[in-house]
C-alpha cells in the first residue's frame, strides 16, 4: 500500500507542474501570487482547482482570414471601404475608431441596420424567421443551448433547413451546454448539417484547459443577416423557468457589411472545433457598399494575450465625454477597469452601471460590491435592478454609439472567455437602448454612499471574504 510519503510527493509534483505553468502565462501579479500560495499550501486541492479554474491561456493555430480572403477580397476595394468607414465617423470619434480597430485586428466595417430585440420570444421568432427563409447557409454559435421547448423548436427549424438543401452549421460551447447531449442534433446531422462542440477539453487533441470559454452568441444567415448580443436558447431566457423568475436579456439583428466580418469570427471557431475551413467566397457576399453606419467588430479571447476586450472597454471609458453608461449580468472588476471607471467619471462624464441584484451568482453579486464605495466617491452612479435578472451585456457612449455584446464587466469577459460584440455609430439604435436604460434606471435602486455604508455588518463581512477571490474569477 502506497505510504504517506508518496502522495506527499505526488502531490508536490502536481504543484511544481501547476506552478510552472502559472508562471509561464504571466498572469496578473495579484493573481499569479494568489494561485501560487493556494497550490502549495493545498498541493492536490490548490494544483486541481488551478487546471481546473485558473488556467487562462490557450495557443491555437487561427485561420488566417486576412490570407485566406485574398483571393475574393481586393487590396484596393479593401482600402476603399475602409477610407469611406472613417468618413462616416465624426473627427472627434476618430481616434477611437482608429484605436479599436487596431486593438482587436479587425477591418473596420458598417452596418445597415441595427435592431434591437429586447425579449427572447423576439429573438427566437425573428431567428426563425431567418432560418425559415434562409437560401445557402445558417450559422449558429451559443454559449448554452437546452433540450427544452425553445432549444427543440429552434433545432426542428434547422433540421427542416437542412433537409430543403441549406447548409447548416451548429458550433456550441462544450462547458456552457454541457447538460446538452450531442444526440440532440441527430436529426439535423442525418438532414445534412453539421454540428461541433467548440472543445477546450480534449485529451486526444492534447487539450486540457477545464476553465476556457467560448461565450460568444452569434448567427449568421445567408451573410446577410448576424444576430450577436448576450441570449443564448433555453426557458430561462423567456422567463419561464421557476428558479430564475423573470428575465431581462438583449440580442441585436445587424445587417451589411458587418454580417461578413461576424462570419469571419464563426469561421474562425469552426477551423478551431473542426479543422475544416469556411473560406469560400460564397460564404461573404461581396457588396462596394459600406454600411449606412460605421461599425466595428469586438472580439477578443484567452488565445490573444493582448487582452482587446478589457483594453477596448478602457478605451471606451476613456473617450466617453459626456456619458457611459453600461449594463452588465456581472461585475467584477480588477484594477485596470475600476480606474478606468474612476477617471472617467473624475472627468465629469455621466457614468452608469446597471447591475442585477437578482442574480444566480451571489458571490459575484458581493465581489461586485466591495467595490461601491471606491466607486461612488469617484462619481460613478451604481444603480441594482430586481425585477428580472438582467443578463444584458450593453452600453451607450455620448448620443450617438452603442456596444451589443456577450461581455460582462468581470475578470472573465477581460481575459479568460471567448468574447464578441459591435460597437456601432447608430443614432436611432443608441437612442432606443439609452432610452430602455433610462427606464430601468428607474426601477432600479441607485446606491447610495450613505445607505450603503449602513447595510448590515454581515454583508460588509461576506464581501470582504469574498473580494480577495476576485483575481481568480
Amino acid at each position: 500500500m502506497p505510504s504517506l510519503t508518496f502522495f506527499t510527493i505526488i502531490g508536490y509534483t502536481m504543484a511544481l507542474i501547476a506552478v510552472v505553468h502559472l508562471l509561464s502565462l504571466r498572469k496578473q501579479p495579484a493573481s499569479t501570487l494568489a494561485w501560487a500560495w493556494g497550490i502549495l499550501l493545498f498541493p492536490y486541492l490548490g494544483a486541481m482547482l488551478y487546471w481546473g479554474i485558473g488556467a487562462d491561456r490557450l495557443r491555437r493555430k487561427r485561420l488566417r482570414r486576412r490570407a485566406a480572403f485574398a483571393p475574393f477580397r481586393r487590396d484596393r476595394r479593401e482600402h476603399r471601404r475602409h477610407e469611406a468607414f472613417f468618413a462616416l465617423v465624426p473627427e472627434d470619434d476618430l481616434g477611437l475608431a482608429r484605436v479599436l480597430a487596431r486593438l482587436n485586428r479587425i477591418p473596420p466595417t458598417g452596418v445597415d441596420r441595427f435592431r434591437l430585440l429586447h425579449t427572447a420570444d423576439v429573438f427566437y421568432d425573428t431567428l426563425i424567421e431567418r432560418i425559415d427563409a434562409a437560401r445557402h447557409h445558417i450559422h449558429i454559435q451559443f454559449f448554452i443551448w437546452r433540450d427544452d421547448d425553445p432549444g427543440r423548436r429552434l433545432r426542428n427549424a434547422l433540421v427542416a433547413a437542412a433537409r430543403r438543401g441549406v447548409i447548416v452549421r451548429v458550433l456550441l460551447d462544450e462547458i456552457g451546454s454541457v447538460l446538452l447531449a450531442a444526440s440532440h442534433f441527430r436529426d439535423l446531422v442525418l438532414a445534412g448539417g453539421e454540428f461541433s462542440w467548440f472543445q477546450t477539453i480534449s485529451p486526444l487533441r492534447r487539450r486540457f484547459l477545464f476553465n476556457l470559454r467560448n461565450h460568444r452568441k452569434v448567427q449568421i444567415i445567408d451573410g446577410e443577416y448576424a444576430f450577436v448580443g448576450g441570449m443564448n436558447v433555453g426557458r430561462e431566457y423567456q422567463g419561464l423557468d421557476p428558479k430564475f423568475g423573470a428575465w431581462r436579456d438583449l440580442q441585436a439583428e445587424l445587417t451589411g457589411p458587418v454580417a461578413c466580418t461576424l462570419q469571419e469570427s464563426f469561421a474562425d471557431d469552426w477551423f478551431f472545433a473542426t479543422g475544416r475551413r469556411v473560406i469560400e467566397a460564397c460564404y461573404y457576399p461581396d457588396s462596394a457598399d459600406t454600411g449606412r453606419h460605421p461599425a466595428l467588430v469586438l472580439a477578443g479571447g484567452p488565445d490573444d494575450p493582448s487582452e482587446p476586450p478589457q483594453k477596448s472597454i478602457v478605451s471606451l471609458f476613456n473617450h466617453a465625454r459626456r456619458r457611459a453608461w453600461f449594463t452588465t449580468g456581472y461585475f467584477v472588476p480588477n484594477g485596470v477597469l475600476l480606474s478606468a471607471l474612476q477617471l472617467c467619471a473624475a472627468r465629469g462624464v455621466d457614468v452608469r452601471l446597471l447591475i442585477t441584484e437578482k442574480t444566480d451568482h451571489p458571490g459575484l453579486l458581493r465581489i461586485g460590491r466591495s467595490f461601491y464605495d471606491e466607486l461612488m466617491a469617484a462619481g460613478v452612479r451604481i444603480f441594482e435592478y430586481s425585477r428580472a435578472l438582467n443578463h444584458t451585456k450593453a452600453a451607450v457612449i455620448d448620443e450617438d454609439w452603442l456596444l451589443v455584446g456577450s461581455a460582462n464587466l468581470d475578470n472573465r469577459s477581460m481575459r479568460v472567455n471567448f468574447e464578441l460584440g459591435v460597437f456601432a455609430r447608430e443614432p436611432d439604435a443608441a437612442a432606443e437602448l439609452a432610452a430602455r436604460l433610462e427606464e430601468d434606471f428607474t426601477a432600479s435602486i441607485e446606491i447610495k454612499p450613505a445607505t450603503f455604508a449602513r447595510r448590515p455588518w454581515y454583508e460588509k463581512s461576506m464581501e470582504a471574504a469574498f473580494r480577495p477571490f476576485a483575481p481568480l474569477l
